[in-house]
C-alpha cells in the first residue's frame, strides 16, 4: 500500500510539472513581429557590413549553427571571428523575404533570397533561418544557405 501511494503521488507530481511544447502558447506582439522583420532585413546585414560584433552577438544565440552553401558548418564563434577579420566587399545587398512564419511557441522561420551586387556581378542565394523569442528578443539559432548563383 505504501508503494502504491508513493507511485500515485510521484505520477501526480510528474504529470503536473511536464511542459508540453505543443500546448505552450506565447503571445507575440505586433512590435515583436516588426522587430523580427527589421532584424532580418536591416540589422543582420548591417552587422556584417559594418563588422559590428556587438550587434551580431545580440542577434545570434549562443547555440547558433550555420550550414553554408558548400556544406561547411559554422557557429556563433566562427561568425563573430569572420566579421572581425573580413571587410564587407559588396556594393549592395538586400534580403527578399519569401516566408515569414511565427509559431505559437515563439519560434520563427524566415526564409528568402539574398541579392548581392559586386561591381557588375549579381549573385543570389536562398536562405532559411530559424529564430526563437528568448526573454523578449529574437535570437537566431539556425541558418542554411543554398542555391548560390
Amino acid at each position: 500500500m505504501k508503494h502504491l501511494l508513493f507511485a500515485i503521488l510521484a505520477l501526480a507530481l510528474f504529470s503536473c510539472t511536464c511542459d508540453y511544447p505543443e500546448s505552450y502558447n506565447m503571445e507575440i506582439t505586433d512590435a515583436q513581429i516588426e522587430n523580427l522583420r527589421i532584424l532580418k532585413e536591416v540589422e543582420w546585414p548591417k552587422a556584417y557590413r559594418e563588422q559590428d560584433t556587438i550587434l551580431l552577438d545580440r542577434i545570434l544565440a549562443n547555440e547558433f549553427q550555420f550550414i553554408q552553401a558548400d556544406g561547411f558548418y559554422s557557429n556563433k564563434e566562427i561568425e563573430m571571428d569572420y566579421i572581425k577579420n573580413n571587410e564587407y566587399t559588396y556594393d549592395s545587398f538586400h534580403f527578399e523575404i519569401k516566408r515569414f512564419d511565427i509559431f505559437e511557441n515563439g519560434t520563427a522561420i524566415v526564409s528568402g533570397t539574398g541579392h548581392i551586387l559586386i561591381d557588375t556581378t549579381k549573385i543570389t542565394y536562398e536562405s532559411s533561418n530559424v529564430l526563437i523569442l528568448r526573454n523578449g528578443e529574437w535570437k537566431a539559432i539556425s541558418s542554411h544557405v543554398s542555391g548560390v548563383k
